[in-house]
């Protein structure tokens, strides 16, 4: 729960679920949808240099930033996601090695497991690289209205 002394560290190395909050949900009994979107999420790239044999550019790609638009969307239980939260701990990703889907999945079950939502789709619109496009999904439970 929102603890209002909590202060949070804006230095990261690693994703730090510790730092999500929650508050009640204030219409628990109805199956609502809550829908955010973060465009500026940032992850590092963990095979940096994989695509090219120059060791001058093997070492200006190593650790590349990604960047993604993450949407979060959930049909609330008894609590919801405090946004403040979910934005520090969405930049905590910002120095770690990650694969896409790797990032995906463990943002679901971060977020799912302090929400403990009904529902709760996580989809990663990742920015090209490489001439790739890719977009990543992952869900829970079964989605109600």
């Amino acid at each position: 729960m929102l603890d209002a002394a909590h202060r949070h560290d804006a230095t990261f190395s690693m994703p730090r679920p510790d730092l999500l909050e929650t508050f009640p949900n204030p219409y628990p009994g109805r199956g609502y949808e809550i829908a955010m979107e973060c465009p500026e999420f940032t992850s590092l790239c963990p095979l940096g240099g994989i695509e090219s044999d120059a060791e001058e550019l093997n070492q200006l790609e190593g650790g590349a930033p990604d960047f993604a638009t993450m949407h979060i969307t959930y049909v609330p239980g008894d609590v919801c996601v405090e946004l403040k939260s979910l934005k520090l701990y969405l930049w905590s990703f910002r120095n770690d090695g990650i694969f896409y889907e790797r990032a995906v999945n463990r943002i679901l079950d971060d977020v799912s497991a302090v929400v403990k939502p009904v529902w709760m789709e996580v989809v990663g619109d990742f920015n090209i690289r490489g001439g790739i496009k890719s977009v990543i999904s992952a869900r829970i439970g079964t989605r109600t209205g």
